[in-house]
Order: structure tokens, then C-alpha cells, then sequence
């Protein structure tokens, strides 16, 4: 399955949730189902184990930005670590470049932050990266370019930033730098999330 393009607040709206990695928008003008029969749906029949299984799932990949091969081969990167997978998921999750320069406050959505990173203009410890799946590590500085401060995307998004930066990220705002002070937790997520729930719809399917 290829990367979401859609409407992005009709997503939001199918999952029941805003996504501020997704869209700066909420969904809660319109807080029930897309379709015709929407507004009378917004009383759901009960879920079945499967539904509310794929709904958290499609939380963090939406979010994100991943296709599912990718989040599929993250989930069991982070099966395969010491740690426990649903924290060891997350911590991959967050630890993203493009997630981190919307974190940082660099671009207002994480696809906005994907085309920065992939257009060459953000540096990691002064280097050029433009792997969007890059895993910022302790210590990285992420920086835009000097010429790229410049532009209307990133001026904005600092003057207005989507989300409070977490509590990881170390930001100074006179250089524009951004650093990784320590590894995310799962409290770093900025929306709920039953971790729980993923692990049992990949038990069955890897």
C-alpha cells in the first residue's frame, strides 16, 4: 500500500481523531464519520476486535507518514530489540528526521517536513541528509540550510509552531538548532494511542 495522499481531515475524521502530524486542521467542526450516512453513523455499533485492532494501528501510520511495508518492517525492527516493542515502536516512530524537523517546528506537518528533508534543505550535524526514514540519534544537531530559513514554509511554521516541542528535543532559538537530548519515550506521542492493540493485530499476521 502506497503512502496516503487524500483528503487528510476526511482521515482524521474516519479514525475518529486529530493527527497533528497529519494536518494542522481538526476534525472536531465535522466529529463523525465521512460519507452520506455520517452524521447518523456517529453513534458506532460496537467494534470488533479487528476494527479497533487497525484503528490504532492507522493512528501512528497516518501520522507519520508511512506506508505500511514501512511500518510493518518498524514493527518488527522493534520486536526484535531488548526493549519492549510497543515502547521500542514509538521511540523509532519519533526518532524519524522528518519527524523530528516538525518537531522542532521547522515545517507545520510531517509531510511538509518529508519534502524539506527530501528538497536537501536540512542538515544533521552540518551534513546534508535527505533520507526522510534517517534515525536521528542523542547528541544530533538538526539544522535548516542558511539559504533555506528563507523560505515562507519554515518562517511561518517557527512564528507558529504546530505542537509544543517534546520533551527530548533541545531548541535554541536564536541559532535555530534543534538537538536530540535524549532517546522519545511513549509519552512523546502527541495524541492516544493503545499500543496494546497493534501488538495483537502484527501477532497474527508476522
Amino acid at each position: 500500500m502506497s503512502r496516503y495522499t487524500g483528503p487528510r481531515v476526511k482521515k482524521m475524521r474516519a479514525l475518529g481523531i486529530d493527527l497533528p502530524g497529519l494536518s494542522r486542521k481538526t476534525m472536531w467542526e465535522r466529529a463523525y464519520p465521512p460519507g452520506e450516512h455520517g452524521p447518523r453513523n456517529a453513534r458506532r455499533r460496537r467494534e470488533s476486535d479487528f476494527k479497533k485492532q487497525l484503528v490504532e494501528k492507522q493512528k501512528l501510520r497516518f501520522n507519520y507518514g508511512l506506508t505500511e511495508k514501512q511500518f510493518r518492517r518498524l514493527f518488527v525492527e522493534a520486536k526484535r530489540d531488548k526493549a519492549p516493542t510497543p515502547d521500542k515502536l514509538l521511540e523509532f516512530l519519533e526518532r524519524r528526521l522528518d519527524n523530528a524537523v516538525f518537531r522542532a517546528g521547522f515545517a507545520p506537518t510531517i509531510p511538509a517536513a518529508r519534502q524539506l528533508v527530501r528538497h536537501r534543505h536540512i542538515r544533521v550535524n552540518g551534513k546534508r541528509v535527505d533520507i526522510p526514514s534517517f534515525r536521528v540519534s542523542v547528541g544530533d544537531e538538526i539544522t535548516v540550510r542558511d539559504k533555506s530559513k528563507e523560505l515562507a514554509i519554515v518562517k511561518e511554521s517557527l512564528e507558529k509552531i504546530s505542537l509544543q516541542r517534546p520533551e527530548w528535543m533541545r531548541f535554541d532559538e536564536e541559532k535555530l538548532v534543534a538537538s536530540m537530548a535524549e532517546l522519545p519515550t511513549k509519552d512523546a506521542v502527541p495524541f492516544p494511542v493503545e499500543m496494546q492493540l497493534i501488538v495483537e493485530y502484527y501477532s497474527k499476521r508476522l
